[in-house]
């Protein structure tokens, strides 16, 4: 079984169509994407229009699902902007979507951790600010009741791979299309990429056990960037443009 895995693309329709040419050049047919589809300032209904006739098997996001649930007068800036883009066919793909998934039989997906789609499952956030590697049990504590052996999640834009103490593997395979952001919860914070490229994974089951390969594509980021300032946010105009928030 060989697959990819998407996430956070976050409106970006250039970021998305670059990673579904390399995809397909690699020669992979299946994609799951794990949520965050549309929040930003960027093009939510053309990134929609791309991802609806995929059909992909895909779980909802936090962002997602503020999109359905939140009074659009009280959304933050990035699911409002997204929001007024949206159709209601948009809206009702949304809704049908599911938190969690399993593909075929043995991976389980979720955007951010399997009770919890507003929490980083393989990073903590200091008091000061500083992301940093959440330790081992704290993970493991998470994934208490998935017995699958494989595990996919996002949200967190950091591409990274974690092999628990029973053998099953968690992977994020990073943003797509949003490779730095800043956030003030559970304290103000950072994650940068510290480069502009649109990001995924490659898994694929072999005789040894599940491997991984994160990959990143060049695509026209300075076009979003540019579209970005145009919008009025310079956060995510530096964010495309160089993969830091400045």
């Amino acid at each position: 079984m060989r697959f990819a895995a998407i996430a956070d693309i976050h409106g970006n329709h250039l970021a998305l169509e670059a990673v579904l040419t390399d995809i397909e050049a690699q020669g992979i047919e299946e994609i799951v994407n794990l949520g965050d589809f549309f929040s930003g300032p960027l093009e939510a209904g053309r990134t929609a229009d791309m991802l609806m006739p995929l059909s992909l098997t895909s779980v909802r996001g936090n962002h997602d699902r503020y999109l359905i649930e939140q009074d659009p007068a009280a959304m933050h800036a990035s699911d409002a902007a997204a929001y007024r883009q949206l159709t209601p066919a948009h809206l009702d793909w949304l809704r049908g979507l599911p938190f969690d998934a399993v593909y075929r039989g043995e991976v389980y997906l979720c955007h951010a951790t399997p009770k919890d789609d507003n929490l980083y499952w393989l990073e903590s956030v200091s008091p000061q600010g500083h992301v940093f590697p959440k330790p081992i049990d704290a993970i493991e504590a998470l994934a208490e009741g998935i017995e699958l052996p494989l595990i996919l999640c996002g949200h967190s834009h950091i591409p990274r791979a974690v092999r628990l103490s029973d053998g099953r593997l968690i992977v994020n395979p990073g943003s797509v299309g949003c490779p730095a952001y800043d956030d003030v919860l559970p304290y103000y914070h950072k994650v940068e990429a510290g480069h502009p490229l649109a990001g995924y994974a490659i898994l694929e089951k072999t005789a040894a056990g599940w491997t991984w390969q994160f990959r990143n594509v060049a695509y026209d980021h300075v076009a979003m960037s540019a579209l970005a300032a145009e919008r009025g946010r310079a956060d995510w105009a530096s964010a495309l443009a160089t993969g830091w928030v400045r």
